[in-house]
């Protein structure tokens, strides 16, 4: 079977086809910790600094990392079972892998927590200015959802919710109460870890908060 080096020195060669890429492959694992996932969500402009690599080396890289995201998308395609906080960040993880920039998702689910849908709210910084309720539960009740999921990443690497992470969640709680839908869960996605409102206790938190309000 193929190495990781192998399968990186045969991408290489297809954007080099005249070189020697074994050592450039050999290279770009070292930089990145031996890890080819790694280096296929690697910015392009840290991949352009190293010697040896122009935008032909990185073409078939950036083609591989294309084709295995909307492979893994199709495979958790609508249709599934949520039954966790770990099988919603499974579901999110391939969507918001490698984002250079927040991504606010929500998660539409059935009363017996099959996924209806998975949608792109909005980029960029997480504010309640930016995310309107309406627009949230005016698609749970076209989709005829009863349950919601909120998820967005954190391309920082730092999975700590912000003031602004939990007023929003608070906000959305509040309307869901009032609305009759209910949000399961907030996560905050990483690169290989994730943070749950609901297994941190955090949710049932803002959910008292919330019935105090009511």
């Amino acid at each position: 079977s193929f190495t990781d080096e192998d399968l990186l020195e045969l991408l290489l060669f297809f954007g080099i086809p005249r070189k020697d890429t074994r050592g450039l492959a050999r290279t770009l694992l070292k930089e990145f910790g031996g890890r080819l996932d790694a280096i296929l969500d690697a910015d392009e402009k840290r991949l352009l600094e190293l010697p040896g690599l122009g935008k032909k080396a990185l073409l078939p890289l950036k083609v591989v990392h294309e084709v295995a995201r909307r492979y893994l998308k199709a495979r958790i395609s609508e249709g599934k079972y949520l039954k966790s906080p770990k099988e919603a960040y499974e579901y999110l993880l391939y969507e918001l892998k490698g984002e250079k920039r927040e991504i606010f998702m929500i998660i539409y689910l059935a009363s017996d927590n099959m996924v209806l849908s998975l949608e792109r709210l909005f980029e960029g910084t997480i504010s309640e200015s930016l995310v309107y309720p309406r627009e949230i539960f005016g698609r749970a009740y076209n989709l005829g959802a009863s349950k919601i999921i909120l998820a967005h990443n954190h391309p920082s690497g730092n999975l700590s919710p912000s003031s602004a992470d939990k007023k929003l969640t608070k906000l959305i709680i509040l309307s869901g109460k009032l609305l009759h839908i209910q949000v399961l869960d907030h996560l905050i996605i990483g690169q290989d870890a994730y943070f749950s409102f609901a297994e941190s206790g955090l949710l049932d938190e803002l959910e008292r908060e919330v019935q105090k309000l009511l």
